[in-house]
């Protein structure tokens, strides 16, 4: 009983609408989006202007010429990111691509990006999509389409997919509202063939009435439809035509309005009863409609083609309809004024079907609009643990803020849901805002009182203190409480991802990445089904788990999965996650030389932090700054952000708790780290022999190990090399075993550096005494792998770089001006993409330039070349 309807939403999501024979072919237009070579086409303009027509028509072209197609409607309830997720899967599945025998999760957008036969992926209706992470999948299924692969897009406005980029490096093809309006050949063509061609009325119109019809609708397809019904019942020689004037909502609103008074009683009150409804087929018809032969009246319809758009039927064969999206906004309006008295009945009755056929969600929905609040908490405690699950938070939030607070009070085992599902999508500038103690002494009170008998609400409540405890620096009682909240959440798989969460985040304090890594997975796992992978939307731990893969150096599959999470920490606006996502991306984009994209995440970051006046996200923001200025070798940009982050008040906080975005960034150890690049290094030693001692008492293991790496490179600077090495022996050898990567190559050439200069040591000692460390060995190889080639500081090239000096030399001819500031773009980080992007050049003339800059030089490499070019002050 229950899995047939929800076969059905899917089938019909996943199916475009029927052909219909009054459809005019859009040859052109099919033409272009069939034979163009971009990743993205845009079917962009307001509605009723046949987009979902004309992407039906392309399917059908494309698959003709044996590609593979898949089509998704999207709506409102596609907010849901595991909604999305269900849909975006079964439709790769139609793909071709093969389900994982196994059972393990299957990727969707990771399946994308793998498949390597052409495909078409059509996404209908994307306006309807606003939710941040929905988007940002999209956006990254857009960036990582194999050749083969292109995207069609049908929306009302510009989707938030980096159009910009796309439209700058020819990926974008753009079908917009001019080229989807009717010429007057087409417009004259859809007269041709609607079913009442023959009558006298239709023949009647003649070519200078058609050719004034198409200029006063400008081509608009909604308006010329329904003009066309007009006309059927007027005539043409009425002067219907010469009395229409204007192509706005107005005319549709008017046009509409003459329609439906020419309807029989029972069709006119049919189609106004049934307006409420998203989505029309016999039985939910009949039920708003008792009296009606409802299957009767819509093959009526249906074969008249008026008013209804068909979707192809279930597997049970029966028909699916829509209305046209300006019919049906028409149609509500028109039910408000003329039976509004009935518009909670209708809700209601809608509601009671939804249910008896096991489908909660459009029952919950149209409870809440027919104002039954009371049934819809009702079926809410019956499915909302279900939703919470899910991850489906924003839906959730959306109907608990439509219902009134003192009927929510009387339905307590849904309150702790309501207030996460708040939390999780409003976010904490709402509650506590960074407010750990108050947070405290609220949670203390709490904890007296357990057990509630409400299982979800104590395990909540113990995991949260466990979080506020953890900050405080109370590891012990945290852990306690952890304990407590794993024998309490029982089947709550939601509880079970926060409790696996705060257990990664002592694990990764105390230095044992690999664990806490496990953990993190598991709690992404935790809450999603096995038809999609670590995309489920969950940020808390998402973010985590992001971090924990980035500092691996698995870049690209932490960009995948801030892809999905950076968007919801934004949205939520946890503050630690906020800071450590957005350092992420901007460090992967430096990585990838896109210096633009790196600077503009953190102004992201900085702009939020004001918007939601959290001082501690604007001051990480200006924190991560300072460390890519210094990178850039500009020291005085760096101090000055420095300046600009010192907020006293805000760090005598910081250093009396734990929190996980400044566990490796924190004042201190920032202004340790310029000394070390600028100032004096043999005084950056005292500072971080204090914090090393300090984070040595507590059992801070992580933050030793980044300490410890600091006073080696401030040893190195200070030119006590032996020490230097002594010291980052202890570190490589410990971050060996866990994995540490980015912990230390972030710390950029000067740690490269001193990682090979330890290489050396280490290969002399093994070679002194006939044997090695095999572990340790191969994780120096991975680190000076990652690091890539390095300049020495007497202007050679470490060994691993096919040195060669570069005293005495000179251009063999002089470099010209964009050579030189392609030279400036490289020596800054710059890839050659990015670089292509800055100057407005292809990628392949970025590449003559590269080798007629080393031609010129006599350099073997890239960082060789720039080495040079400072040497002979061509370049700072």
């Amino acid at each position: 009983m229950s899995s047939a309807p929800s076969a059905r939403i899917l089938e019909t999501k996943l199916s475009p609408p029927a052909f219909a024979a009054t459809q005019v072919l859009r040859d052109a237009i099919c033409e272009r989006i069939a034979a163009s070579a971009v990743k993205l086409v845009l079917v962009r303009a307001p509605a009723g202007f046949g987009k979902t027509t004309t992407m039906a028509q392309s399917r059908e072209r494309i698959e003709a010429r044996g590609i593979a197609t898949a089509w998704i409607t999207l709506d409102r309830a596609d907010n849901d990111v595991s909604r999305f997720l269900a849909g975006l899967g079964e439709a790769v599945l139609r793909l071709g691509v093969e389900e994982p025998r196994a059972r393990t999760p299957f990727d969707a957008v990771a399946a994308l990006a793998a498949h390597d036969a052409p495909f078409v992926l059509f996404l209908d209706d994307f306006e309807g999509v606003q939710e941040p992470a929905v988007i940002g999948l999209v956006r990254e299924i857009v960036e990582h389409l194999p050749r083969g692969g292109k995207l069609v897009i049908g929306s009302r406005g510009l989707p938030d997919l980096g159009v910009g980029r796309l439209r700058a490096r020819g990926q974008l093809e753009e079908i917009d509202t001019d080229r989807l309006r009717f010429s007057l050949e087409e417009t004259g063509a859809f007269f041709g063939l609607r079913p009442h061609a023959g009558d006298a009325a239709a023949q009647a119109l003649p070519h200078e009435l058609l050719a004034q019809l198409h200029r006063k609708t400008e081509g608009w397809i909604a308006a010329i439809w329904l003009a066309s019904m007009a006309l059927e019942r007027h005539g043409s020689a009425t002067g219907f035509v010469e009395r229409f004037s204007g192509s706005d909502r107005a005319v549709a609103d008017y046009l509409a309005e003459d329609v439906l008074a020419h309807q029989p009683a029972e069709m006119r009150e049919f189609l106004l009863r049934t307006s409420i409804l998203r989505q029309l087929d016999a039985s939910v018809c009949q039920a708003l409609n008792p009296r009606a032969d409802s299957a009767a009246i819509l093959e009526r319809l249906a074969a008249a083609n008026l008013f209804l758009t068909p979707v192809n039927g279930g597997a049970d064969g029966d028909g699916a309809w829509r209305y046209h999206s300006l019919f049906a906004d028409f149609l509500r309006a028109q039910l408000a004024r003329e039976m509004p008295g009935e518009i909670a009945r209708l809700h209601l009755a809608a509601s009671g079907w939804y249910e008896s056929q096991q489908r909660p969600v459009p029952a919950i929905d149209h409870a809440i609009e027919g104002g039954d609040h009371p049934h819809a908490l009702t079926l809410l405690d019956s499915y909302a643990g279900r939703f919470l699950e899910q991850g489906r938070m924003r839906m959730l939030a959306r109907w608990f803020s439509a219902i009134p607070e003192h009927q929510l009070r009387e339905h307590p085992a849904l309150q702790p849901i309501a207030l996460w599902a708040t939390c999780f999508t409003h976010g904490p500038w709402q509650a506590m805002q960074d407010r750990h103690d108050e947070a405290y002494e609220a949670g203390r009170l709490s904890l007296a009182r357990l057990p509630t008998g409400l299982p979800f609400a104590d395990s909540v409540l113990l995991n949260a203190m466990a979080h506020i405890l953890a900050v405080r620096g109370d590891q012990h009682e945290a852990q306690r409480l952890l304990d407590a909240a794993r024998r309490q959440q029982g089947s709550s798989t939601f509880n079970r991802m926060y409790t696996e969460s705060l257990a990664g985040l002592f694990d990764l304090q105390e230095g044992r990445l690999r664990q806490a890594t496990a953990r993190f997975r598991m709690a992404v796992d935790a809450t999603h089904a096995v038809s999609y992978n670590h995309s489920h939307g969950n940020a808390w731990a998402g973010v985590l788990y992001a971090g924990s893969v980035y500092e691996s150096n698995q870049l690209l599959q932490a960009e995948h999965l801030l892809n999905v999470y950076l968007p919801l920490a934004r949205d939520v606006g946890l503050p630690d996650h906020m800071i450590l996502s957005h350092a992420m991306r901007s460090r992967i984009a430096f990585h990838a030389g896109d210096i633009d994209a790196a600077f503009q995440a953190l102004t992201e970051l900085e702009y939020l932090g004001h918007q939601r006046q959290l001082p501690r996200v604007v001051a990480g923001a200006k924190l991560e700054r300072s460390r890519m200025l210094l990178l850039q070798g500009n020291g005085p940009a760096a101090r000055d952000e420095l300046a600009r982050a010192d907020d006293p008040a805000l760090w005598a906080r910081e250093k009396l708790q734990r929190l996980p975005a400044h566990e490796l960034d924190y004042l201190t150890l920032a202004r340790a780290r310029w000394e070390i690049a600028f100032g004096d290094a043999r005084a950056a030693l005292d500072s971080i022999d204090a914090e090393l001692h300090a984070a040595l008492a507590v059992a801070r293991l992580r933050r030793v190990l980044k300490l410890r790496l600091l006073r080696a490179l401030a040893l190195q600077r200070a030119g006590s090399l032996a020490e230097a090495i002594a010291e980052a022996a202890e570190v490589l050898k410990t971050a060996s075993h866990e994995g540490y990567m980015r912990l230390i190559l972030d710390e950029g050439p000067a740690a490269a550096l001193l990682v090979q200069r330890f290489a050396h040591a280490l290969h002399d000692s093994a070679t002194a005494r006939g044997s090695s460390d095999p572990i340790l060995g191969e994780y120096v190889q991975r680190l000076l792998q990652a690091a890539g080639p390095m300049a020495l500081p007497d202007g050679g090239e470490a060994e691993n770089a096919d040195a060669a000096g570069t005293d005495g030399l000179a251009a063999s001819e002089p470099l010209t001006r964009k050579e030189i500031r392609v030279l400036q773009l490289l020596a800054e980080g710059y890839s050659n993409g990015a670089m292509a992007e800055k100057l407005f050049v292809s990628d392949s003339t970025v590449r003559t330039h590269l080798r007629n800059i080393n031609m010129k030089l006599d350099a073997k490499s890239r960082t060789q070349a720039v080495a040079i070019a400072r040497r002979l002050g061509v370049i700072r």
